[in-house]
């Protein structure tokens, strides 16, 4: 194993990128030099995925740990297994492709271009460090710091509401923040202690029992909840997703969101083995409400925008219900849905701020027969909706498979439940294409473009990552399923033995 510090090198290539950007102030060449950073990025973790060792024993790989504030026990400790590599490797991905869906986004350009810009390299500084850390207390500077550049991104180039989401967004983010530290300084007091009393490898399987316990778990959990979001705790998503540019949304909801269900699987089940079963209950109840009442609301909406981000809180419910499942099958098909819904999401989102820049208008019902204009549009539009509802050969179809048969080992009501869902998502889906894209030809719309050669550019690599994964999981699957065993062992979980109903009626 090499001893390059890859995922130190990963999180600073951004930053120095950022930092470049601010000094060449009012540059023109400032979008060139954010996306070959996010290029040379990309370069890097594709390096960093081809150190790691799949078959190893170790709980993490690429690992760095050095003392920071030993009187606390806090240390400069990062490191990576196959879920966390996962989605680092599908932020890399989508950095690039959002930068080049946002190259014209900011038509003065100068100084406020490279500062919009800058703000995105340095989320994506955030990105890997929040995934690669394996201190809780810097796993906690991460997901605090984070929220600046977002804020910024949302308030200073968002659409008119953009202050009022920006700081809703800001403010849940922050009180979910906070309780969290509240648990995390409880979590370290009745820790082991020392120099590494922050370690994950510290802490992990502690098991705090009684309320206590069951308290610091449900500090962490409302904090990974906010940011997923799930319901009741989302209301600041469609706010925040409707007023930021559609590069940023993606980033949002794509990446940054899946903070919250990684840190229910590195944290909540890794740290509160009992109390996550104890609480399970509860949690599959709250998943079975975002998965229904997301969509509903996705159906209501005719804001474009607002109606993806529903799409996610229901999505978002999957990813939990297959959490909370405990089996290998249903955590192997969140994890994989927490990459499948980064990728579905960002092409719906920039798709549909393609269409919004030709049309002028976020909602539905301004449009109708866009195929008949903007065909190519309309097509990637309809295999990216195809995506999100989980269509048969397309990545998320898998992961969505994955979870209800995962959940359906030990909680099979729920999984007949959670079909509704899957249901409701075609209906939301296939009702925007049509009233969008299908009907009479638009008289007024003649001489509206189709897709550029740069927005080819950035919708193909989508849907080529859309077939690998629909039709080839297995490569996904082989990285994101150790890290999955080594989780439910440290909960004592194991997959229900399937009943087997012999000749005589009896059940071995």
């Amino acid at each position: 194993m090499s001893g390059f510090p890859w995922l130190t090198t990963l999180g600073l290539i951004p930053l120095a990128g950022a930092l470049v950007l601010v000094l060449m102030r009012g540059a023109p060449a400032g979008k060139l030099v954010a996306f070959g950073t996010s290029l040379l990025t990309l370069a890097v973790a594709a390096g960093a995925a081809l150190q790691f060792d799949p078959s190893s024993a170790a709980q993490f790989q690429l690992a760095e740990t050095h003392a920071w504030i030993p009187q606390w026990g806090v240390s400069y400790a990062l490191g990576v297994d196959g879920m966390a590599l996962a989605l680092i490797v599908m932020g890399a991905i989508l950095v690039p492709v959002c930068l080049l869906a946002a190259w014209n986004d900011i038509p003065e350009g100068g100084q406020r271009e490279n500062r919009y810009f800058a703000w995105m390299l340095v989320l994506e500084s955030m990105i890997v460090g929040v995934f690669a850390a394996t201190d809780v207390f810097l796993f906690y500077v991460f997901f605090e710091v984070m929220l600046i550049p977002v804020y910024f991104l949302i308030g200073s180039y968002g659409g008119p509401q953009r202050r009022a989401a920006a700081m809703k967004f800001l403010l849940f983010s922050l009180a979910g923040g906070l309780i969290m530290l509240v648990a995390m300084i409880a979590l370290w007091a009745q820790g082991p202690g020392g120099e590494t009393g922050f370690l994950v490898s510290s802490l992990t399987g502690l098991d705090l029992p009684g309320t206590a316990g069951m308290l610091m778990f449900a500090g962490f959990f409302i904090a990974f909840a906010i940011k997923a979001p799930m319901w009741p705790v989302h209301t600041w998503l469609p706010d925040a997703a409707g007023e930021a540019r559609p590069a940023t949304a993606v980033l949002l909801v794509g990446v940054l969101d899946k903070v919250g269900t990684f840190g229910m699987i590195r944290f909540c089940l890794q740290l509160f083995p009992g109390a996550s079963q104890a609480a399970t209950p509860v949690i599959i109840v709250l998943a079975l409400i975002s998965i229904i009442y997301g969509a509903v609301l996705a159906i209501g909406s005719k804001d474009m925008m607002r109606l993806i981000a529903y799409t996610s809180v229901s999505h978002f419910g999957f990813i939990v219900l297959g959490i909370f499942a405990l089996t290998s099958i249903g955590g192997a098909g969140s994890v994989l849905y927490m990459v499948n819904h980064g990728f579905s999401t960002a092409a719906l989102f920039l798709i549909a701020g393609m269409l919004i820049t030709r049309g002028g208008s976020k909602y539905w019902d301004a449009y109708g027969g866009w195929q008949r204009v903007t065909p190519v549009l309309a097509g990637t539009f309809l295999v990216s909706g195809l995506s999100a509802l989980a269509l048969p050969g397309l990545g998320s179809f898998i992961s969505e498979f994955l979870v209800m048969m995962g959940t359906y080992q030990r909680y099979p009501v729920a999984a007949v439940i959670s079909a509704t869902g899957v249901i409701l998502a075609a209906v939301y889906i296939l009702i925007l294409y049509q009233r969008v894209f299908t009907g009479p030809k638009p008289d007024d719309r003649a001489g509206v473009a189709d897709l550029t050669a740069r927005e080819k550019w950035v919708v193909a690599p989508l849907i080529v990552l859309f077939l690998v994964l629909g039709f080839f999981p297995k490569v996904a699957l082989d990285v994101i399923n150790p890290s999955v065993a080594h989780t439910l062992s440290i909960v004592g979980a194991s997959d229900p033995a399937p009943a087997v109903t012999l000749s005589n009626g009896s059940e071995k």
